[in-house]
């Protein structure tokens, strides 16, 4: 419990000093624009790439066990395609996601904080969360689900081809949303907004608390990574248990 206190504590007080900043201060858009290609272009071939590969290898593990027990692999299209909408493809997504965003986002304020660049901004009267914290929030949760609707669109594709080419079977069947419901699609953007949300929250309160040289920077990404991390697998588990006792 101390533990997911540390890791959700620290970022959900980070997130209450930078609405503050941003109703006194306002938020630069042209930097959300500048923070959005970081965080979301930057980011999309990594969540792209990695739920493809991830999306063959689960297909390949379904046509071991589909051969083992019932010898058709179609059969288990539907199931497959309704767990990576709701589960598999948002926390990948958000996973690649901290790992990139969250280890660029520590290393750029903890240099900055090491560099005495963040006192330089609060002595000529400009508020750092205002303008550093604030933009990455806003962008990374404006690309986590268009993120998560691109690696589920390549996770899709790429089990689709391993069934149809590698085992020569009817690979449309992993793109059937028979089971499919409006309540998975819910939980899937829930999860993608709020991790969105989150990860540069995590990251930025490790990059700006930030003190000595470059060891301190390094620390900073680590912990900024780590805590994003498991922040993510946290949140996932919280909203996933939310929507099972709504009976979503």
């Amino acid at each position: 419990m101390s533990i997911a206190a540390a890791v959700i504590g620290r970022p959900g007080l980070l997130l209450w000093r930078t609405v503050k900043a941003v109703r006194r201060r306002g938020v630069s858009w042209r930097e959300v624009l500048v923070q959005l290609n970081e965080i979301g272009s930057a980011s999309s071939w990594l969540v792209a790439s990695g739920l493809a590969f991830f999306g063959a290898v689960m297909v390949t593990i379904a046509y071991a066990q589909a051969r083992k027990y019932t010898g058709n692999i179609t059969i288990v299209g539907p199931a497959y395609f309704q767990l990576l909408v709701r589960e598999l493809a948002p926390l990948t997504g958000v996973l690649l996601l901290a790992a990139r965003a969250g280890a660029g986002t520590s290393a750029e304020l903890a240099s900055m904080s090491v560099n005495e660049q963040v006192e330089a901004l609060e002595l000529s009267a400009a508020d750092p969360l205002a303008e550093l914290v604030a933009p990455r929030v806003i962008a990374s949760l404006i690309a986590a689900p268009m993120l998560i609707c691109i690696g589920t669109v390549t996770a899709t594709l790429a089990a689709v081809l391993t069934v149809q080419f590698a085992f020569h079977a009817d690979g449309t069947t992993f793109m059937d949303p028979s089971f499919l419901t409006r309540s998975d699609v819910l939980c899937a953007f829930v999860k993608a907004v709020v991790c969105g949300l989150f990860i540069p929250l995590a990251a930025s309160s490790r990059g700006l608390h930030a003190k000595g040289g470059a060891a301190a920077v390094g620390e900073a990404v680590t912990s900024g990574v780590v805590d994003a991390c498991m922040g993510v697998l946290l949140l996932d588990f919280l909203i996933a248990l939310a929507f099972m006792l709504a009976g979503l």
